[in-house]
């Protein structure tokens, strides 16, 4: 694979990373991996403006992790990636194990007293 193709998956990845370093989107998709909901659907259940959720419904479009469908007068938004939840648990699993040697490390610090 030539540098500059390489260069352009890394970008990509790097844009997708992007648009999950926020916690309201990561909340979001976490509720999308459900099923479909509407803009006022994630806003009440997040407890956001509307605005802002759509706001951070656009960046998750933006890069293609969400896409729309109309009905009616309402769009609903759902995951275009589906495994993208997947890859959020994943993150989580790593900071639980983080976590738990923190605890661990507390606990040896504690009995060493």
């Amino acid at each position: 694979m030539t540098d500059e193709r390489l260069a352009e998956i890394f970008r990509m990845q790097a844009e997708i990373c992007k648009s999950l370093a926020d916690p309201k989107r990561l909340m979001i998709i976490h509720i999308l991996r459900e099923g479909k909901h509407s803009v006022n659907e994630l806003a009440n259940e997040l407890g956001l403006k509307q605005s802002n959720t759509s706001q951070h419904l656009a960046v998750l479009r933006k890069v293609g992790i969400v896409s729309t469908q109309r009905v009616g007068n309402t769009i609903y938004y759902r995951l275009a990636i589906p495994r993208i939840a997947s890859a959020c648990d994943l993150v989580r699993e790593v900071i639980a194990e983080e976590l738990q040697k923190n605890q661990d490390l507390s606990e040896v610090i504690q009995g060493a007293r």
